[in-house]
């Protein structure tokens, strides 16, 4: 209904864009033709101008309520210049190029999906637990991943959500998120789950892996810092204790008011540097019954990087050489399967968010929803 409807809007703009030509030539006709009697081209003009109105508000309304790929910024850029002759064109020919492309892609993921609907790809013989990283929570009413679970849905896939603490230390968010497996299969009668883990998300779940294996069939890890960031290292001692007590302070006081039980800043943050995860990986040991792989995506320069990403992937790079914005790649790796993404398609790259479609952006060169289905999909051919 939604893309139908983004269609319906963009089909208007273009119709406007093209008619509104037509019209000033047919004026012209009038104005400057034999007759030139205004009795004869006020009322076109009139009858022209309301036709136009109509067919362009009606576009623009439709593709606004109705467009992902819009964004924020040049909705209100395109209000901004509405009204500026010659700028308000060229803004309404970017916005008309946006959703053309958009309902193109859309209706491609539509098709595939309903090609395949039968075959159920992705309904795994566990469920699938999706983990999300540090400083997030996750819910079916605050979606950190996006438009994944929804086509991993539609795909056949059971979802759920970790719903633990947004900072913590590793050893407890994996208390935690025990403690939820351990409700999903009260309430499921499964035996596992498959669990899909991002950036800190992956420690969590390696951490209740090292407690509860028996509950976690396979552990999908992406973009997650195995090996940790050594400019989080650098950034721990230098800042001042006073300095880092305040901030954990004014963060835990107010993730506490969205949802957290007694949250740890600091804890979270120094369970990512270097040398924690040194000292977690030599305690903490892989289950040989249990699937592991990795993922890991590569962003080629910090203006290509949504806020905050593009503030740090420069800091990172010089600490940890190539990144997604926040992690060095050679932090990646982790399991039997281990795959470093490249989009060589643009110029962009794949950052830290663009993993889980924070963004809920079309990327040339990755298609992120279908990224996850294959994922979901090979965990379905190895029978978890």
């Amino acid at each position: 209904m939604i893309l139908r409807l983004l269609k319906t809007g963009t089909i208007l703009l273009k119709v406007f864009f093209v008619s509104v030509f037509i019209d000033i030539a047919l004026l012209a006709v009038f104005f400057f033709g034999p007759t030139k009697s205004p009795a004869l081209w006020i009322p076109v003009a009139i009858i022209l101008g309301i036709i136009e109105f109509i067919i362009f508000w009606t576009g623009i309304i439709l593709t606004y309520m109705t467009s992902v790929q819009l964004g924020l910024k040049t909705r209100i850029w395109g209000a901004m210049v509405g009204w500026i002759p010659v700028i308000n064109l060229i803004m309404l020919v970017k916005i008309i190029r946006t959703c053309s492309k958009e309902v193109t892609f859309e209706t491609g993921v539509a098709e595939r999906d309903a090609k395949r609907k039968g075959e159920r790809v992705c309904h795994t013989k566990y469920p699938i637990l999706l983990v999300h990283g540090v400083f997030f929570r996750d819910s079916d009413h605050l979606n950190y991943w996006g438009r994944i679970p929804g086509e991993l849905e539609t795909n056949g896939a059971v979802i759920y959500y970790g719903e633990h603490n947004s900072a913590n230390s590793v050893r407890d968010s994996g208390k935690e998120l025990e403690a939820r497996i351990r409700q999903i299969l009260e309430e499921t009668g499964c035996e596992k789950v498959n669990i899909i883990a991002h950036s800190k998300g992956g420690l969590d779940s390696r951490a209740v892996i090292d407690t509860a294996p028996s509950l976690v069939a396979s552990l999908t890890t992406i973009n997650t810092p195995h090996r940790g960031c050594e400019f989080a290292d650098y950034f721990f001692n230098k800042i001042p204790e006073n300095q880092k007590q305040a901030i954990a302070k004014r963060y835990n006081t107010l993730a506490t008011k969205l949802g957290d039980v007694d949250p740890d800043f600091i804890a979270a943050v120094y369970d990512l540097t270097s040398s924690a995860c040194a000292k977690f990986n030599e305690e903490t040991k892989d289950d040989p019954n249990i699937f592991y792989q990795s993922y890991g995506s590569v962003l080629h320069k910090a203006r290509s990087g949504k806020f905050p990403l593009n503030l740090t992937y420069n800091l990172v790079k010089l600490f940890d050489g190539e990144n997604d914005g926040l992690v060095g790649t050679g932090s990646f790796p982790w399991g039997e399967s281990a795959m470093l993404l490249r989009n060589t398609k643009t110029k962009r790259g794949i950052s830290h968010g663009d993993v889980i479609d924070l963004n809920r952006e079309n990327i040339d060169g990755f298609d992120v929803r279908e990224f996850y289905v294959q994922i979901v999909k090979n965990l379905k051919e190895k029978g978890l």
